[in-house]
């Protein structure tokens, strides 16, 4: 009779997590989980079998986290800049799970991709009723903002991003007007179909008011 684990699967999974959080996903091993748990690899194996299975379960533990801190940010007066606060707070906070999430590819694809279509399914509703604006323009919306926090993200966990919290609402703030106001005033413009060309000529030759 196999003898019983002393661990239990979640204080396991809790032990991975803190091995991610403290060195990156790379660094997770049977023999550096054994290691943070004080004993040997045996009650790894047992538990979950493989080392993938264990990683799977880290991921899924990330995903609760950052959807924490999505929850706080949509409880903000204004929900979606409260969001996309807290996504960049999650990078600075937790650059190796935003790492995990966002910067590392998946057996099924893109993680980044996947992790925005989640977020913009949340957040979509409440650019809906604040902007009065209908799902395929909302989407339109978040991808576009998405891609500009998510850049800023990206150089804040690579340690590359000059802009404190202040200056990154203001980017943030700029590219949201600017969105919102294509949506309303250039027709056809979350389609595509917009003569590109005629808009860019009457903004070149606008005279100043």
């Amino acid at each position: 009779m196999a003898p019983r684990n002393k661990f239990t699967r979640d204080e396991m999974i809790g032990a991975a997590l803190r091995v991610v959080r403290a060195k990156g996903t790379g660094a997770l091993t049977a023999k550096a989980l054994a290691e943070e748990l004080g004993t040997s690899t045996q009650p790894v194996f047992t538990c979950f079998g493989t080392m993938e299975a264990v990683k799977q379960e880290v991921r899924a533990a990330a995903e609760r986290i950052y959807d924490e801190y999505a929850a706080r940010g949509l409880c903000q007066p204004i929900p979606f800049l409260g969001f996309g606060k807290q996504y960049i707070r999650f990078a600075r906070e937790e650059p190796e799970l935003y790492r995990l999430l966002f910067l590392t590819r998946t057996d099924e694809g893109c993680g980044a991709l996947d992790a925005m279509r989640h977020s913009c399914a949340v957040v979509r509703p409440y650019l809906e009723s604040t902007y009065h604006i209908g799902a395929e323009d909302a989407e339109r919306y978040f991808r576009d903002l998405w891609l500009a926090a998510h850049s800023l993200a990206a150089l804040i966990v690579t340690g590359g991003c000059p802009y404190s919290d202040a200056e990154i609402e203001q980017i943030l703030t700029g590219f949201s007007v600017s969105i919102c106001k294509a949506i309303r005033e250039i027709p056809g413009f979350t389609a595509g179909t917009f003569d590109r060309d005629a808009v860019f000529r009457s903004l070149r030759d606008a005279k100043d008011t």
